[in-house]
Formats: structure tokens, sequence, C-alpha cells
């Protein structure tokens, strides 16, 4: 049975979202920025359209950081507590948010469908056999079922990234 809408928040319950529907993808992230900015091991981000999060509660503040590609993202945080619910990477456009899995609801609905940036992973962190596995990054038409793949093609119509 689909977990879908599932819901999520900031720890303090202030940001409150539901998201509609399946994510396109669900990257553990083990680059060094990912463990810097999380101050943990990786990150677990779900990319979802924008507009297949629905706001229920509060208003997050809007934090521009850098990023390795120099092009910088915005992480979306609560104004009270902090928690960092979801973000927009210059390269996916505001069209596509990487939410934190972790503010789920029920975060262990939506594990990883592929570890990226393993040449950078923490040594003692153990992979699942199963689960793709890059050094670096992938090719979405490898890795993304078809379905997903259509959904993101129409999602970007009219932008200018790949």
């Amino acid at each position: 049975m689909s977990p879908f809408p599932i819901d999520g928040g900031c720890t303090c319950g202030e940001v409150r979202y539901r998201m509609t529907t399946p994510p396109l993808v669900v990257h553990c992230c083990h680059c060094r920025w990912c463990q810097r900015e999380t101050g943990a091991s990786f990150a677990l981000n779900a990319m979802i359209e924008a507009d297949r999060v629905e706001p229920l509660s509060g208003e997050p503040e809007i934090v521009v950081t850098p990023s390795r590609s120099g092009k910088g993202q915005k992480i979306s945080r609560c104004p009270k507590c902090h928690v960092a619910v979801w973000s927009n990477y210059a390269g996916a456009g505001d069209r596509f948010r990487f939410v934190r899995v972790g503010t789920l609801d029920a975060p262990d609905a939506l594990p990883p469908d592929v570890h990226i940036f393993t040449m950078s992973k923490q040594p003692w962190v153990v992979l699942p056999s199963g689960v793709p596995a890059v050094a670096e990054f992938y090719d979405r038409e490898q890795v993304w079922p078809a379905a997903r793949l259509a959904r993101w093609r129409i999602a970007r119509a009219g932008d200018d990234f790949a």
C-alpha cells in the first residue's frame, strides 16, 4: 500500500508540508558538501516537482548557501527551529524540491534509490547490496524508471538545464 500522500515538517511543528506523490528519485549523497551541511555522513533527499509539495502550515525561510557547483542552493528552513525541510538547487531550478527525507513523519517510507558521490563516503558506512552506487553522479536514463523520467521531462519543459 502506498504511503502517499505523506506529511512532514520541522522539529517544532511550525512548518508542515505534504508530498502528494512519490518522488522522482531518492538520493543518498555522500559528498563532503552534504556531510558538512548536515553534520552527518550523508544527506537523504527526495527529488520531487515543487507543485507536488503542498504547504500545510508555516512559511519556510529561504537561506542561500554556497555549493560545489558555484551556483548555490536555496535551503528552506523553519524560521523558528531552523530545521531544513527542503532545498532548491540552481541546476534543477525552482520547479524541483529536494525534500529532506528525515523531515517526513514516516522517513522509512523513502529508502534511497541510488547512492551518489560514494568516492567521498565515510569509510565505515556500508552500502547495501541491490541499491545502485556511483563514485560521482549517474545517467538518470539508466537509473530512473520510465514513468519518472516522463514526469521529469514534463516538469522541466521550458527550462535550460539537462
